[in-house]
């Protein structure tokens, strides 16, 4: 039997390990389970290319915990390790055996999807083990090793009666960690982090029941069998050309993903490119409306089929991150503890592919089936929008695919409604001038008297239009978006002709005043002259006020604006009835009850009505039809 010390540069890494190397204990058995799979790949590999005359076989990875003894094992069938190979992998840990093993054969190793970054991964097993075995035996015609270590840097090393080829780790549980000593808790470990490993992981058995036999006689009792039970999918989705799977197995996948999502997902983007970097992945577009939440169900990064985190920033554009689905790739630098991403040009380089791949999956599916693109929108406008606003690479694409709904479903591209609009929206100043509402019931009669006037109006109710359609008019001179609210129609796209007003400068000055000792200072009154059947009374909220506030209250804008109090203008028609009425009243009290019955019922359309003041205004009209 031979012992020593381990060659580390401190007197105790272990404890280093178990306190800052790795953030979340529970990733020992990712990593455990990542080498029994890599050293199965190993010897896949060197078989392939005749440097091991072994046979490959069925091999599995198999987990087991034996709760009496308090230990968990961990068993490969991979090429094992030789004394020496322990003594050098394990004892001498500034060496990483995947790394020699990868420059050894860089070539011909580029595609076995050999793991090869993690180095230090066998020693998370400290972190909630207070001794650790390793018994191996490898592929080589060598006896097999027995490595014993309490996590102290002195270790044992001996021969082992093994007579299998692979390795078996026995972590015995430390007290302060015996929680990884309940089935439930290394299954739903193996289901996060092993859910699509390349190698069968075995974990317990189940009975199944055989079909009974057709000739079987009538009291024959079905016969059970004991069968391993095989945690993952070897061969997911991801890993297959789009060529080989349906629509239907795309959806498979996503049900596979996430079990607890009961909707399908609208469409996917498949991933796959070799060069300049290895990415492969499936992305999927869920329904998500105008909801900007944080989603619970998260894209995951994998790197070779090992489950690394569902924190994709850097890697996957920030306006995708409201997506689902799985991106892996070998080549994302990652830290010690695979949960953090290291700066790095790839990164930035895997981001700008995924935008690009996106943006032109999207453009093929709106020339393919405009009808169904447009029946989707709503559910994917949120990412679309965001992305426009926050990658000039996606806002550039763009134009091609991005559609402005009117309020009667109909759908544009930005230059369609630049042409449908230019002859009949096209101001006295020679702006194009493109009328939007947010909210088409409480807006409707806004909306209504726009489409009198023949215009068409926009529908546009995400959370950050006001952004978007500030960049939009940026990049668009000769183009302004106006809310089909923000003003009397007649000002929002100003012509030649101007209706006289029948009320002479003074008459119009009197009744202002008469207005404003009634008026509340939020409003600020703004007499104009329109055809007599118009509204007598109407609320707007100005154009640039509003936005502001909007843009402030969703990140940007003018600073503190968003905590600015709303502010309104309140349009009185000087053609109308009502505005003679009030002028013409020598009674301040029945002035005083027309003006706020007028100003109630324009506060009432804009939805700006509401407690006590809605319950004086019902009481109030009641009195009146008595």
């Amino acid at each position: 039997m031979a012992t020593g010390k381990i060659n580390v540069s401190v007197e105790n890494i272990f404890p280093l390990i178990k306190k800052f190397l790795y953030s979340d204990h529970e990733i020992f058995l990712r990593e455990l389970v990542s080498n029994g799979t890599d050293a199965t790949l190993k010897l896949k590999h060197l078989i392939s290319i005749g440097e091991a005359k072994v046979e490959y076989g069925n091999p599995i990875i198999e987990v087991k915990i034996d709760k009496e003894g308090k230990k968990i094992h961990i068993i490969d069938q991979g090429l094992g390790m030789t004394a020496d190979e322990v003594e050098k992998y394990i004892n001498q840990v500034a060496f990483s055996g995947a790394e020699e093993f990868l420059d050894k054969y860089k070539d011909s190793a580029k595609d076995s999807g050999i793991i090869g970054h993690f180095g230090l991964g066998f020693y998370s097993a400290f972190m909630v083990a207070e001794k650790v075995e390793i018994i191996t035996k490898s592929y080589k015609d060598e006896p097999a090793a027995h490595w014993t270590c309490d996590g102290s840097p002195e270790f044992t090393l001996e021969p082992a009666d093994k007579t299998s080829r692979g390795t078996e780790i026995i972590l015995h549980i430390a007290e302060d960690s015996l929680e990884f000593l309940e089935d439930s808790k290394i299954s739903g470990l193996l289901n996060k982090y092993n859910k699509f490993m390349p190698i069968p992981i075995k974990f317990g058995t189940r009975t199944e029941t055989l079909p009974k036999p057709e000739d079987a006689p009538e009291d024959y009792v079905n016969e059970t069998v004991e069968i391993d039970n095989i945690i993952n999918n070897p061969n997911p989705a991801w890993t297959k050309q789009p060529s080989e799977l349906t629509d239907e197995d795309y959806k498979n996948f996503y049900r596979e993903l996430y079990p607890m999502q009961f909707e399908d997902p609208l469409f996917h983007i498949h991933l796959n490119v070799d060069y300049p970097f290895n990415l492969t992945g499936i992305l999927y577009f869920p329904k998500l409306g105008s909801d900007m939440q944080i989603q619970k169900d998260k894209i995951q990064l994998y790197q070779n089929q090992v489950y690394v985190t569902d924190n994709v920033e850097g890697i996957v554009p920030e306006f995708l991150t409201m997506l689902k689905g799985v991106i892996d790739s070998p080549d994302i630098p990652l830290n010690v503890s695979r949960s953090g991403l290291q700066a790095d040009g790839a990164v930035k380089k895997i981001s700008n592919y995924i935008t690009r791949k996106v943006a032109d999956k999207l453009k093929a599916l709106f020339n393919e089936n405009r009808a169904d693109f447009e029946a989707k929108w709503n559910d994917i406008k949120i990412v679309l929008e965001y992305g426009m606003l926050s990658e000039d690479k996606f806002y550039e694409k763009a134009g091609a695919f991005v559609l402005y709904p009117t309020v009667d479903d109909t759908y544009f591209t930005l230059e369609e409604l630049k042409e449908k609009l230019k002859e009949n929206q096209t101001d006295k100043d020679g702006k194009l001038v493109v009328l939007y509402a947010g909210n088409k019931d409480a807006q409707h009669s806004y909306i209504e008297a726009a489409k009198d006037k023949g215009y068409e109006v926009l529908l546009l109710d995400s959370p950050i239009i006001s952004h978007l359609i500030q960049k939009i008019e940026n990049d668009n001179s000769g183009l302004t978006f106006v809310r089909v609210d923000s003003d009397h129609i007649d000002n929002l796209i100003k012509k030649e002709e101007n209706t006289i007003s029948k009320l002479s400068d003074d008459e119009k000055a009197a009744l202002k005043t008469s207005l404003e000792a009634y008026i509340p200072k939020a409003y600020s009154v703004q007499l104009e002259a329109m055809d007599s059947q118009a509204a007598p009374f109407l609320i707007t909220q100005p154009e640039f006020m509003r936005r502001m506030k909007e843009m402030s209250q969703t990140g940007g804008g003018m600073f503190g604006m968003g905590n600015m109090p709303e502010m309104y203008n309140l349009v009185v028609n000087t053609n109308s009835d009502l505005a003679s009425s009030i002028l013409n009243t020598e009674d301040k009290t029945h002035q005083e009850h027309l003006v706020k019955q007028a100003l109630d019922l324009a506060k009432l359309s804009q939805n700006l009505l509401k407690g006590e003041a809605l319950t004086a205004f019902v009481k109030r009209s009641f009195e009146m039809i008595k």
